[in-house]
């Protein structure tokens, strides 16, 4: 009698522990998992925020913008995340130019994402458009230690009105990983247009670095990633890749990557503004979560794309091209970075 007690709570507790194992997935040797970020081109919702400068993104403002197109642009955005995880999505996606936490959780609730039980960071930030840095991450894999919003310090006579520089630290299989998501000053205006606060922006990403690479010695697992409005090739970008006081080395995935294609296209030149830098211990460490330069890609399946008609080649397709509404995707392709075990 006893015996058969036994045998069936058995029985139940592995069938619980097998459903929990499907539920709770965990990285593990071998396995692949991606990160993902995508300037996702103005996504805004429909309404009206009075603090911020949204108005053409309204059914009655110069864009008409309405109910249909954003409904369409919610999908777009989620075809691509699944395409870019190949109906695996990414573990962790970087998101700019979001307007509210509405959008995501239109999103990730939404759409078929639902089904991933994403998780959403997201605050709104200093920019006076009310564009901001979030991200969403699947909780089955990333458990978020902390996070919080960074932005350069300003002073009484220049007031810095800029999007924050979101810092998450995130536990992964058995490791840290400390993420930093940017999305730079425009360089509307020309290339030196924004200059200053670009520096200024990366000046505190590079004492963020050292002071969490101080604490953990250099073998530490840092990421950068984000829109720098800046080639790996400016002198603004290169800042983050010197020698740190701490010892620490950080490396541009994206330096080599941009010269036959970049991840976006202004007046038929491509540009890679969209980077991923990463420590030197996330790529040389023998044991847990790395990566490596192989494992970094730009993700431009064709349905991103779309014919120039004003220069030869293809560009991202866009859902605006000026203030036409072309019903595409985004003017910039989305970066990937793989993540293994070992």
């Amino acid at each position: 009698m006893s015996n058969g007690i036994v045998i069936k709570l058995t029985g139940t507790l592995s069938l619980l522990l097998l459903s929990l194992g499907e539920v709770f997935p965990q990285f593990a040797v071998g396995q692949s998992d991606k990160i993902m970020f995508y300037n996702v081109e103005n996504l805004f919702d429909i309404f009206d925020d009075t603090a911020t400068d949204d108005d053409e993104f309204l059914p009655g403002g110069v864009r008409r913008w309405n109910f249909r197109r954003y409904e369409r642009k919610i999908n777009s955005l989620y075809k691509t995340i699944s395409a870019a995880g190949e109906w695996y999505p990414p573990v962790i996606v970087g998101l700019c130019e979001v307007e509210n936490r509405k959008v995501l959780e239109d999103l990730v609730y939404g759409t078929n994402l639902s089904k991933y039980n994403y998780g959403i960071i997201h605050q709104d930030s200093p920019d006076p458009r009310g564009i901001d840095v979030c991200m969403i991450f699947r909780k089955e894999f990333i458990e978020i230690l902390k996070w919080s919003y960074f932005s350069p310090e300003s002073s009484k006579e220049n007031e810095v009105a800029t999007r924050s520089v979101l810092y998450a630290q995130c536990f992964a299989g058995e490791d840290t990983i400390h993420l930093f998501l940017n999305h730079w000053p425009s360089r509307r205006g020309g290339v030196l247009a924004g200059e200053s606060l670009r520096e200024s922006v990366a000046d505190m990403l590079r004492e963020k670095i050292d002071s969490l690479s101080s604490i953990g010695n250099s073998r530490i697992r840092i990421i950068v990633m984000g829109d720098f409005n800046a080639t790996p090739a400016d002198d603004v970008v290169k800042m983050l890749s010197e020698p740190y006081r701490s010892g620490i080395s950080m490396i541009n995935l994206s330096e080599n990557q941009y010269n036959s294609k970049g991840t976006y296209r202004y007046r038929g030149m491509w540009e890679m503004i969209d980077q991923v830098l990463v420590s030197d211990w996330l790529q040389d460490c023998r044991k847990g979560v790395f990566t490596s330069r192989d494992l970094y890609r730009i993700f431009d399946p064709g349905f991103l794309l779309k014919d120039d008609p004003a220069y030869p080649g293809t560009s991202p397709f866009s859902t605006w091209r000026g203030y036409r509404y072309q019903g595409g995707f985004s003017d910039h392709l989305p970066v990937l970075l793989e993540l293994k075990v070992r």
